[in-house]
C-alpha cells in the first residue's frame, strides 16, 4: 500500500504534466446491466480515463530527462460501455481518426471476480488507451508489437493480471503479455525510455524488422529474443527472478 507521501507525489506529478488531455467522455448504453453496476461501483468513472491517459503519456512520451516527444493529435476519447462479445477494442470515431472510441464489454465486466474488478477494468482501459496514442510505423508495424506495447504500459502501471507469465518460447511478436514482458526486459537492459524511443521510431519510420531493431538497439530482434530466453532460463536456475524482470 502506498504511503500518503507517495500518493501526494503522484498527484503533484499529474497536475504538473506537460501534456493537455483530450476531451474524455463516457457513454453507457444499458444502465440496468449488471456490468454497468459493477463498473460504477468498482472505479471512479470521472477519473478512470484520466488516470489511464496520463500513464500512457508518461511512459510513451516523457523521456528520463523530462523532455517530451511528439504526441499524436488525439482530440477526444469516448469510453463506450455496451453489450458485446469479447473484451474491448479501440477505433476511430465516425467523425475522424483523431476522435477515438474505446468499446468495453459489459458482459466481460460482469464476469470479473469482485476482488479483481477494479484492477482489471483499469488494466483493460489502460491497454486500450495506448491504442489511442501509440504510433504504428504508418500501419506497417506488426500487430503483436502493437499489442505488446499496450500490455507493457499496463505492466508498468502495476495492473498486470495474475495469470500473465513470462515466456521465451515461440515468437517474440506473439503479442500481449508475452511481448510486453520482452519489452520490459529491453527497457531494463537498455535503460529507461527505451520503449518510448521505440514508439517514436514508429512515428518517423516504416517498420522493416531487421533494419528497425538494428538501428534502434544495435542487434536484430531475433538475437534479442534469444538473449531474453537465456536470461529467463538463468533466472529459473538461480531459484529466483532476475532484477531485469521486475
Amino acid at each position: 500500500m502506498k504511503s500518503k507521501t507517495e500518493k501526494t507525489k503522484e498527484t503533484l506529478a499529474e497536475t504538473q504534466s506537460p501534456f493537455d488531455l483530450p476531451t474524455l467522455r463516457l457513454e453507457i448504453r444499458d444502465l440496468t446491466h449488471p456490468g454497468t453496476k459493477a463498473f460504477l461501483s468498482s472505479v471512479i468513472a470521472s477519473t478512470a480515463q484520466e488516470r489511464a491517459a496520463r500513464k500512457v503519456l508518461e511512459l510513451l512520451y516523457i523521456s528520463p530527462n523530462n523532455s517530451t516527444t511528439e504526441v499524436p493529435g488525439t482530440r477526444s476519447v469516448t469510453l463506450i460501455l455496451r453489450s458485446m462479445d469479447g473484451v474491448a477494442y479501440t477505433t476511430g470515431s465516425d467523425l475522424d481518426d483523431d476522435h477515438k472510441e474505446i468499446h468495453l464489454s459489459l458482459e466481460y465486466i460482469d464476469s470479473i471476480s469482485k476482488a479483481r474488478q477494479a484492477d482489471e477494468i483499469l488494466g483493460v482501459l489502460t491497454h486500450e488507451m495506448v491504442h489511442c496514442y501509440q504510433y504504428n510505423g504508418n500501419h506497417t508495424c506488426p500487430g503483436g508489437l502493437i499489442e505488446g506495447i499496450a500490455d507493457w504500459v499496463r505492466l508498468r502501471a502495476n495492473l498486470a493480471p495474475p495469470h500473465w507469465s513470462r515466456s521465451g518460447s515461440g515468437d517474440w511478436d506473439a503479442g500481449y503479455d508475452r511481448t510486453g514482458y520482452f519489452l520490459q526486459y529491453l527497457e531494463k537492459r537498455y535503460g529507461a525510455g527505451t520503449i518510448s524511443k521505440l514508439n517514436d521510431k514508429l512515428r518517423a519510420d516504416d517498420y522493416e524488422e531487421e533494419r528497425f531493431w538494428t538501428e534502434l538497439l544495435g542487434q536484430p530482434v531475433k538475437q534479442l529474443w534469444g538473449d531474453y530466453g537465456k536470461a529467463l532460463e538463468a533466472a529459473d536456475i538461480s531459484g529466483g527472478e532476475d532484477e531485469d524482470f521486475q
